[in-house]
């Protein structure tokens, strides 16, 4: 088997670091997209030779920072010597685009799989247009979005033009709006503005906010600067917190389950609270409270409203106005659609009446976009290409344009709905003015074209399917590289229905393959939010449907083939599933590499431990060895692993990632051997195997970190503590991890918490430092306790001059700090074991050492 540069070494910490994906996110939303640095870096390494070349690293470390435009000729050639004609690589989960958009660049013959059709859409635009029809395409979707834009102002535009303000020159950028619902105090009835906070500005120099005054029984508001303040008043004090909304008249109390109810039934409201806007081509905002004239332009958009929805049904023989349902289900499904707990039904209903116009005019011109180029001779595919940027583009202005955009004081504008990968309420929103120039975007779009028509002149090939079931014969691929879903972390489909029901109305009868569901497909998609199911049944489903797809990988394989797989899961639980799946699909796994590539909001929450990477699985389609021996297996970890685990630390990594990619590397040696037979002929399952690992990789931290025989004996709570804090730190860790990380130190976590140092909270164990055990906070303690053990030894044996040089050169120059140090490593030792005795021993004689 050749050996490829990523199964024996790969530049971890020079390819690690922040993700980049503007070159291809520009074009379109979608959800955790890879990163384009790890992506190159890592297909490109897998598909050149093992080598010592030094040009070789070089050249991989330069592919991912993308700063030399030589070296992808360089790298293509390279990929030729080994292939001799370009290698053919698949995605099968290619969502956004990352993968094959380097696949590409590197000169393969690409092939991008997905299963969901607003995915493949973006795709084609961002992997078969540009490369078919080159900058030209660039130039003509500029042309016609301004067309559209030209267009649909003319007809709705004057709904965001205040032609009578008093300040010349000014132009409304945003109206700011506050859901609302009555007073349930039967004495007060007064409307209650929902609102979490009250700025309307909080930069450092500009401190604006909405002050509410009660006139009449009813609450008004000003527009006040800080120095004009009431005393005591706090504009990040709203009326709702958490749903709790509470009267500012009366001062009576709604609770949560009442709110939700108020808005299912239909009493509540929006009220246009606050106007943004510049002056005379400033980029300042200022505010002002809504006129008679604000209001009115509003009524007037809603009046229009179902006139040009029969108007535009005539023309195009839909409803341009989304009526599909929005999916209610249970778990992720509805926290990733909270807002169909106050009573939104339809996806229609995400938008105001003015909004909801604007957005049907957009619908028409496109389709008439499409109508007209014909009509001017462009070819028909062509044509067909341009609107579905100008649909695309329309998806772009949705997000920033809808009743759940957001504003933000700190930056003064709206936010995209999708400040995290959920459709939820807003107690207060910003309403943009769509036909201001930065409000566009046709830039973004433009440059994503311009950037994809660079990289290759070849097209990729797209299709949508499941990728339990892939549309290509056997043994077709030289190669495939995948960063699959991750159990619930993003509900793909659910979330993507809120572009899919509009682009079935721009684009849908050009792609009516694609549109051609209610809503986007779900039943066959990876994901562990099933509709109707349990936690449990869900999780079930997707473990067996990606199992599923990595036997498709299998299959469409050539022998010898490549597959890596890249995956960013919060437990070693659901990597351990990933790699069950490969190996009882038929892979050998040969490598594993983390890489820092993502944004870590996406899958960790604050102070809660999860793999700080992504974690590269390399395996191979090989025919494995039927028979071997336990022993024999031992003995090859014995000797191979310790140098994987050195190459590893040489790499600067640490703590989980150390010991997950360790475990990946151990495996590597198992999956070779159908059967492994311990001496009494019984078969050694995968979870034994893990668990001779997970002790080596022990054994081997320890021996690393301790440096003197006394710490040969430590004792299980010892190894624990130090371990955990090797790997963890502070942060807390489910209590599966946990559970496996004390195993492998030889304790039972169930026999342990809540006794001293190993604190359970809920699902989660978090192990106390000696700062938390009232015990001076103590930074960089694993270097500490090094030291520690060499001044002990020294003291033990009577070498002062040494002890004092060891100190000296430690940079740590007060007795305190070895004393606790001492003392919280003591906390963790019987009282009969030896190790203990010597270190009582250093703490009642500290005294005597000089410093």
């Amino acid at each position: 088997m050749d050996q490829r540069y990523i199964e024996n070494y790969f530049p971890v910490s020079d390819v690690s670091g922040t993700s980049r994906i503007r070159e291809i996110s520009s074009l379109h939303k979608w959800w955790a997209r890879s990163s384009l640095e790890s992506s190159s870096a890592v297909i490109y390494s897998s598909l050149i030779p093992s080598s010592d070349n030094r040009e070789i690293k070089e050249s991989i470390i330069k592919i991912a920072g993308r700063n030399e435009t030589d070296i992808i000729e360089t790298s293509r050639a390279n990929i030729l010597k080994t292939f001799e004609s370009p290698p053919k690589v698949l995605d099968p989960y290619a969502g956004g685009g990352s993968i094959p958009f380097e696949a590409l660049r590197l000169g393969c013959e690409t092939y991008a799989n997905e299963y969901n059709p607003v995915a493949v859409l973006i795709e084609k635009c961002l992997l078969e247009y540009p490369q078919k029809y080159g900058p030209k395409l660039c130039k003509d979707f500029l042309k016609w979005m301004n067309w559209v834009y030209l267009e649909v102002e003319k007809e709705v535009g004057k709904f965001y033009f205040d032609e009578d303000s008093d300040e010349e020159g000014s132009v409304i950028t945003s109206y700011l709006w506050a859901r609302t619902i009555p007073c349930q105090n039967p004495a007060c009835g007064a409307e209650i503005p929902l609102m979490r906070q009250l700025w309307l500005s909080r930069k450092k120099n500009k401190k604006i906010s909405l002050v509410p005054q009660i006139i009449n029984g009813q609450v008004v508001f000003e527009i006040k600067e800080e120095d004009e303040f009431p005393p005591n008043f706090s504009p990040t004090k709203g009326t709702v917190n958490r749903a709790v909304a509470e009267c500012l008249v009366c001062g009576s109390m709604i609770p949560a389950n009442e709110t939700r109810k108020l808005f299912k039934e239909g009493k509540s409201n929006s009220r246009m609270v606050a106007v943004s806007y510049t002056k005379n081509s400033s980029r300042s905002k200022y505010y002002k409270i809504p006129q008679e004239r604000d209001i009115n332009l509003f009524e007037e958009a809603k009046e229009l409203l179902n006139s040009k929805i029969n108007e535009i049904t005539a023309e195009i023989g839909i409803n341009p106005l989304p009526d599909e349902p929005i999916p209610q289900g249970m778990g992720v499904v509805s926290q990733a659609l909270s807002v169909t707990n106050y009573g939104f039904e339809t996806w229609a209903d995400l938008f105001n009446p003015r909004q909801k116009l604007v957005l049907v005019t957009f619908v028409e011109k496109i389709n008439l976009a499409f109508a007209k180029m014909l009509s001017e001779g462009l070819d028909k595919d062509y044509s067909k290409a341009l609107v579905s940027y100008l649909a695309l583009n329309l998806g772009r202005l949705k997000h920033m344009y809808s009743g759940l955009a957001r504003w933000n004081p700190v930056t003064e504008n709206v936010r995209d709905l999708f400040g995290r990968p959920a459709i939820s309420l807003r107690w207060e929103c910003g309403e943009i003015n769509p036909f201001q120039g930065e409000m566009k975007f046709s830039h973004k779009i433009a440059e994503s074209i311009v950037n994809a028509s660079r990289i290759s002149d070849d097209i990729c090939h797209i299709s949508q399917s499941s990728a339990t079931s892939l549309p290509f014969n056997d043994e077709f691929f030289d190669a495939v590289f995948a960063d699959p879903p991750y159990y619930d972390n993003i509900p793909y489909s659910y979330l993507s229905d809120f572009f899919y029901v509009w682009l079935k109305r721009t684009v849908g009868s050009l792609y009516p393959d694609l549109f051609l569901t209610h809503l986007t497909p779900k039943k066959d998609e990876i994901i562990a939010h099933v509709m109707g199911k349990t936690n449990e049944n869900s999780s079930k489903s997707f473990e067996t449907k990606l199992k599923k797809s990595f036997q498709e990988i299998y299959r469409v394989l050539k022998p010898n083939g490549i597959f890596t797989v890249g995956y960013t899961y919060k437990t070693t639980e659901g990597w351990e599933m990933v790699v069950k799946s490969l190996l009882e699909s038929g892979f050998i796994v040969t490598a594993s590499w983390p890489l820092v590539t993502i944004n870590k909001y996406r899958l960790r929450a604050q102070n809660a431990a999860a793999a700080s990477s992504s974690i590269y699985i390399v395996a191979r389609k090989k025919e494995k060895i039927d028979l071997t021996w336990l022993k024999d297996i031992k003995g090859e970890i014995r000797e191979k692993l310790p140098k994987k685990l050195d190459q590893l630390l040489d790499e600067d990594i640490r703590g989980s990632d150390f010991f997950i990619a360790g475990l990946g590397f151990g495996l590597g040696i198992y999956s070779k051997y159908q059967r492994i037979l311990d001496n009494q002929g019984n078969e050694i399952t995968i979870e034994k195997q893990w668990n001779y690992i997970r002790n080596f990789i022990t054994d081997y931290i320890l021996k690393s970190l301790l440096d003197f025989e006394t710490f040969n004996n430590l004792s299980p709570l010892s190894k624990f503590y130090l371990l955990w804090r090797w790997n963890y730190t502070e942060t807390y860790v489910s209590f599966d991890d946990a559970q496996k990380l004390a195993q492998s130190a030889g304790i039972n976590l169930n026999r342990e918490w809540n006794k001293g140092f190993i604190v359970k909270q809920g699902n989660n164990i978090i192990v106390q430092g000696p700062e938390k055990r009232d015990i001076k906070s103590l930074r960089g303690s694993i270097e500490l306790i090094d030291i520690l053990h060499n001044v002990c030894l020294l003291w033990k044996e009577g070498k002062t001059d040494d002890l004092n040089r060891v100190l000296k050169d430690s940079g740590y120059d007060k007795e305190e700090t070895l004393y606790i140090v001492a003392q919280a490593i003591s906390e963790t030792i019987p009282n009969n074991n030896s190790e203990k005795k010597l270190i009582q021993g250093f703490l009642t004689s500290t005294n005597h050492c000089t410093y």
